[in-house]
């Protein structure tokens, strides 16, 4: 009995500890955000925003990466790009997936893609439902909420998750963000880094309304994180090519992006 009893304390002290880091991790995000309008978070921070027991399923999440779709609408006619689209409705941590549905930007925000209904391959269900795409939306979602004035706080968010994989060869560089310095048309951004393989550059770069610089850096480990106030900041990220030309590179992220209803 004693042993259990330990077991259980300890067990109880982990929890705590778990809860401590993450709500400093929230507070650490959602200040950077409130302050200057975007922040960067380094893996070590983003997992304890998600929960190291969560990250312990990362494996089968990260290798659904290797079976996304060709984007098919890259109107620099570019082969680079590969992806998955989903959308949900969240409230107060509930989670409900919308029916399919296409992915629209207007040329005010996406000059190069915008104005065209878009039809991705949707995010399959065993990664729709899977324990760290619920502990990302969830942990946007506090997060998120937080930051909102309780005034335009929505009853539901609408959030877009896209799956996305760049790819370059030796002759020739993928573009992450082809359409240069942009915002989404949305409240909120999280980009998440899933993988890097032979991959050189990739800066994330940050600018104010009127274009100037704020801030620039690389997410270069699984799980270091971007996060943008699409209201005050534009985000953009330099292409990738390989570091060995004889292999290609890739660059896959997690983006997920919250707009009030």
């Amino acid at each position: 009995m004693t042993q259990v009893g330990g077991q259980e304390a300890a067990s109880s002290h982990a929890q705590e500890a778990a809860a401590a880091h993450n709500t400093e991790a929230v507070a650490g995000i959602a200040s950077a955000l409130a302050g200057q309008g975007f922040a960067f978070a380094s893996g070590a921070v983003t997992r304890s925003l998600l929960d190291d027991r969560v990250i312990q399923d990362w494996e089968s999440f990260a290798a659904s990466w290797d079976h996304l779709g060709l984007d098919r609408y890259m109107a620099d006619g570019g082969r680079y790009r590969r992806r998955r689209f989903a959308t949900f409705a969240v409230s107060d941590g509930r989670v409900r997936r919308k029916p399919p549905q296409p992915h629209y930007q207007s040329r005010d925000y996406n000059p190069l893609n915008g104005g065209v209904t878009r039809w991705f391959d949707p995010v399959t269900d065993a990664i729709a439902t899977h324990p760290v795409t619920l502990a990302a939306i969830r942990a946007c979602d506090r997060l998120f909420t937080g930051l909102t004035a309780p005034e335009s706080r929505p009853r539901s968010w609408h959030v877009e998750m896209h799956q996305f994989r760049i790819e370059a060869a030796a002759d020739g560089v993928g573009k992450p963000t082809p359409e240069g310095l942009h915002r989404d048309g949305v409240d909120w951004v999280m980009v998440l880094l899933v993988q890097r393989r032979n991959a050189a550059s990739g800066e994330t770069r940050i600018a104010d309304l009127a274009r100037r610089p704020l801030g620039h850096f690389v997410l270069g480990q699984p799980l270091d994180a971007a996060f943008t106030d699409d209201s005050r900041v534009y985000h953009g990220v330099t292409p990738i090519h390989p570091l060995d030309p004889a292999r290609p590179a890739t660059r896959d992220v997690l983006v997920l992006t919250f707009r009030r209803e």
